[in-house]
């Protein structure tokens, strides 16, 4: 979001804190850091993005001073991410890196063999943070039939596929 930048021009690390924020989905309200309801520590927030509770609080601060950051971080929750634990649950991820992250039809053209195949999704998160080093990650019940495979390795937009 380029607005953090504006904002945090000069403050490199409490961009950082900011930058961390989002990636979690930390929200702000009143003032304070929360992950979903659980307010968030300034120490345990500078810590994990590797600086002090002051330059949390600070980072905090200043995003509570802008309108437009206030907003926009006031509306974050945090998801959970189910890739890591597909096994578990037994299903598959499809990690795919795309040509082109803006393209539009990859997902649909990705979801469009998924359903001829028969397989269906169970959660889909593009992330993409910052805007680089773009993934979508698809979380399937099960396996994909091998013989699909090919088909999803042709889809519009798709650089490179892996299956876990």
């Amino acid at each position: 979001m380029e607005r953090i930048s504006e904002v945090f021009s000069g403050y490199p690390m409490q961009e950082k804190v900011a930058r961390l924020m989002l990636r979690i989905g930390a929200s702000v309200k009143n003032g304070n850091a929360y992950c979903g309801d659980v307010e968030l520590s300034d120490t345990a927030l500078g810590k994990a993005a590797g600086t002090d509770r002051r330059v949390a609080r600070s980072a905090i601060d200043k995003i509570s001073k802008d309108d437009e950051l206030s907003g926009f971080f006031a509306g974050l929750r945090p998801i959970a991410l189910l890739a890591d634990v597909a096994p578990q649950i037994g299903c598959s991820t499809l990690v795919i890196v795309p040509t082109n992250a803006s393209m539009p039809g990859i997902i649909a053209d990705v979801s469009s063999v998924l359903l001829a195949a028969g397989v269906s999704i169970r959660q889909a998160v593009i992330d993409d943070p910052d805007g680089e080093n773009v993934h979508l990650l698809i979380v399937i019940d099960g396996n994909i039939p091998a013989e699909f495979i090919p088909s999803l390795r042709q889809c519009r937009g798709v650089a490179m596929l892996t299956l876990r």
